[in-house]
């Protein structure tokens, strides 16, 4: 959906995002957080709040906080205290969730992203850490349900916005970008369907310079797609409500992707309702100024300030710029050929053309991809160097992504690929379409180009399309004239 109104309503979004952050243990706990374990294996005395336990403050789960911090331009709070979250559910073992309340670890920043040719940023509030409940299991019992505390501990970021998106397409716009800055810091690896990133949308409507709706927040939306259909279904359901003079309750959702639809799930609660009060069993958490510093240090170039270096560096358009810096593997895949065959826009093309739609096709990543920076590099040096056509370039990539050879010059050889240069035999055939076709010569000198196009692939076809297209042209013209 778009940022206009709808129905003469204006829609209000915002994100809390669940990030479970990449350390091997556990944020309070040495317990392991490798996911795919039996059910209730990885969960010690502390994860299972046996009495006389305590936790341990995670380094490396701190050190995550930081990164992103400093990636979205956020304070990063010298001193926060951990709190208690009250609530009871089977899979919360203490009775209580470790979080953050008055104080979180990182307050503030932005995530900046475009839209179209729109470029959109979404203010944000907070990230703070806390520890991940349990899982209840109901599918694989009958008429009970199980509980596995192997994520019971887990470290995670929960990343919370302003309400600043006024559309759908902004909204998962929002957690693309996001997803892509987490990912790309090192600190999550982005898994939606593992639940490593996990995204709840806060939705409302208004009219138009009204007071805030009452939200409804969608839980656990575990892909994009999903997101989409939810949020436009949540969308639709409260325009209908109101318009049928029933009022919007404030409740948690879940969105069912065989129907389409969101259903209430909870009457949503308050902070109030958790009776926050500061965690007992923790010290306050103290970040010196050198700590910062050093992680800051460690950093990797960020994606927005890599696309502006493209931009400058390589003269690639902006939207060459910010596609490949999707990931930091393409990017980097992008970069090596580039540098290697000296043609950067020829590179992008390929990158986001051939390659993109191979990945696409076989829903693979850029740690699989089947044909290396420095074989690309040397196929596109073999089409600046007139060795092969564009189109036999193509037949060249195919056969390396499929293994059929790992040499360029090879697979040009075994396949006969290489474009007739020789400007004597190119000449000889030319002459001989001429003659073969005095129609077309005298519609083109009459002045009609199709007749020439016509001429050219008959030329083309005499030489099995080995003819350099380029010389052909330059020699027909010349002929012609």
């Amino acid at each position: 959906m778009s940022a206009k109104l709808i129905h003469g309503y204006e829609v209000v979004i915002g994100f809390e995002t669940h990030s479970q952050l990449a350390t091997k243990s556990k944020i309070f706990s040495r317990a392991s957080t490798a996911f795919g374990a039996e059910p209730n294996t990885q969960a010690c005395a502390v994860d299972l709040a046996l009495p006389g336990t305590l936790p341990v403050m995670n380094r490396e789960a701190v050190a995550c906080a930081i990164k992103l911090g400093l990636a979205l331009g956020s304070h990063i709070a010298p001193q926060s205290i951990f709190a208690r979250k009250n609530y009871f559910y089977p899979d919360l073992p203490k009775g209580y969730q470790i979080s953050q309340f008055e104080i979180p670890v990182v307050q503030g920043g932005e995530v900046s992203f475009y839209l179209g040719e729109e470029k959109k940023t979404v203010r944000l509030v907070r990230a703070h850490l806390e520890e991940d409940a349990g899982k209840s299991l109901h599918e694989e019992f009958h008429g009970m349900s199980g509980i596995d505390l192997n994520r019971a501990g887990t470290p995670l970021l929960e990343i919370v916005t302003e309400p600043d998106m006024r559309s759908t397409d902004e909204a998962v716009a929002y957690a693309k970008a996001l997803h892509q800055i987490v990912t790309w810091i090192g600190i999550c690896d982005g898994n939606m369907q593992e639940g490593s990133f996990r995204c709840d949308a806060n939705v409302s409507v208004r009219k138009p310079g009204g007071p805030l709706g009452t939200r409804r927040e969608i839980k656990n939306l575990n892909s994009f797609k999903n997101m989409q259909q939810a949020i436009d279904y949540e969308i639709r359901w409260q325009i209908e409500e109101i318009e049928d003079g029933r009022a919007i309750q404030q409740a948690t959702v879940l969105f069912n992707p065989d129907t389409g639809e969101t259903r209430a799930m909870r009457t949503k609660e308050d902070a109030a309702d958790y009776r926050y009060f500061p965690d007992p069993d923790l010290p306050p958490l103290c970040i010196a100024q050198d700590w910062i510093e050093r992680v800051r240090a460690e950093m990797p170039e960020l994606p927005r300030a890599m696309a502006a270096r493209f931009v400058t560096q390589y003269g690639l358009p902006e939207y060459d710029a910010t596609t490949l810096t999707q990931s930091q593997a393409m990017a980097a895949y992008f970069e090596d050929a580039a540098k290697a065959c000296g043609q950067p826009k020829l590179a992008s093309n390929w990158v986001m053309g051939e390659i993109s739609r191979r990945l696409n096709t076989e829903e693979i990543g850029m740690d699989a991809v089947k044909v290396s920076s420095g074989q690309l590099a040397q196929l596109i040096a073999r089409i600046q160097d007139g060795t092969i056509s564009n189109n036999a370039a193509k037949q060249v990539f195919e056969a390396l992504w499929t293994g059929e050879g790992s040499q360029v010059d090879a697979v040009i050889e075994a396949r006969g690929l290489k474009q007739m240069n020789d400007t004597g035999a190119l000449e000889a055939i030319i002459d001989e379409v001429i003659a073969a076709n005095p129609a077309n010569v005298e519609q083109f000198k009459a002045g009609k180009d199709k007749a020439f196009n016509a001429l050219v692939g008959q030329v083309m076809k005499a030489s099995r399309g080995k003819a350099n297209p380029q010389q052909v042209n330059e020699l027909l013209k010349a002929k012609l004239a």
